[in-house]
């Protein structure tokens, strides 16, 4: 989610989340989620905090999730002809 750094789009939001997921697997960069800090001990997962991030990124999902219901997910791989 790139809402740390980029504020709320509103109906932008989805696309530019597509558009981070897909950079993120043509690039290998994963966005940080920026001002996170004292981050609780039960989380275990690498939520990237504060800085970017080189990984190998075979899919990506992208959640929308917006006003009245409106509710999308769509997932991104690369082609491979």
């Amino acid at each position: 989610m790139i809402q740390s750094m980029t504020g709320h789009g509103l109906g932008a939001a989805g696309g530019l989340e597509a558009i981070a997921t897909i950079k993120a697997i043509t690039t290998g960069w994963l966005h940080p989620t920026i001002n996170q800090h004292n981050l609780e001990p039960e989380v275990t997962i690498d939520t990237v905090p504060n800085v970017k991030k080189q990984h190998e990124v075979n899919v990506g999902i992208s959640n929308s999730f917006g006003f009245g219901g409106h509710n999308s997910v769509v997932a991104f791989a690369p082609f491979k002809p």
